[in-house]
């Protein structure tokens, strides 16, 4: 069955898990205490095909608020302190999650410039497709490079270039906030664990992460 942009999103603390190595590890919660912030190392480079934001890195305060904290986390980096409760109400978020990528592109428009982002789907079946993929590592490093970071709704499982599997069954939002080799590899933040703030993956991943849902850029 056909899935869309549509398709809802809601982050579970059942649904976190981390594994190492391929060796399956305790669940993660999702809940993360609102205080509980991390810096995430990131120097701005420019040339040799690399890049990454510096991130004022917080967790989501619940389990269910990953949108407005990607967002929020996404819009860190052009210096901007957004609350995520009141980016939570413009989204529309509830227990349920937040809808959609097309419920966060209007958010971040709205601190950063008319039509500055725009939602780009990933259909499941197009996820493998070489024009897809570069197209999403296209987006990352001219978003990147203009100093702002892309937001982008994700499910299922990934693994990173440390061999750790990342999954959210139940779909997730994460920031990517640079990039390196000419964005062949992508760095992510990611507001579930301030354990595991920040990582990279292979832009073919992400690609396969964000399948049938999309991303802002």
């Amino acid at each position: 069955m056909a899935t869309t942009l549509l398709r809802k999103t809601v982050l579970t603390a059942a649904g976190v898990v981390a594994t190492a190595g391929g060796i399956a590890g305790p669940a993660i919660a999702a809940h993360a205490a609102p205080a509980e912030k991390a810096a995430i190392v990131a120097d701005r480079k420019s040339g040799h095909g690399e890049r990454e934001l510096d991130v004022r890195y917080e967790a989501q305060p619940n389990f269910y608020f990953c949108g407005p904290a990607a967002a929020r986390n996404a819009l860190s980096v052009q210096g901007k302190n957004i609350d995520v409760h009141a980016m939570a109400e413009e989204m529309g978020t509830t227990e349920a999650g937040t809808n959609s990528i097309n419920d966060i592109t209007p958010v971040l428009n709205k601190e950063t410039g008319k039509d500055v982002y725009k939602s780009t789907e990933i259909p499941v079946d197009k996820a493998r497709d070489r024009d897809k993929v570069d197209k999403l590592r296209a987006d990352v490093v001219k978003t990147v490079d203009d100093g702002r970071a892309v937001v982008a709704n994700i499910a299922s499982t990934a693994t990173d270039t440390d061999g750790n599997a990342h999954s959210f069954e139940g779909g997730h939002y994460i920031s990517v906030v640079g990039y390196r080799d000419g964005g062949k590899v992508v760095t992510i933040a990611d507001s579930a664990n301030p354990n595991q703030a920040s990582y990279r993956m292979d832009v073919d991943e992400l690609a396969r992460w964000i399948a049938s849902r999309g991303y802002s850029s």
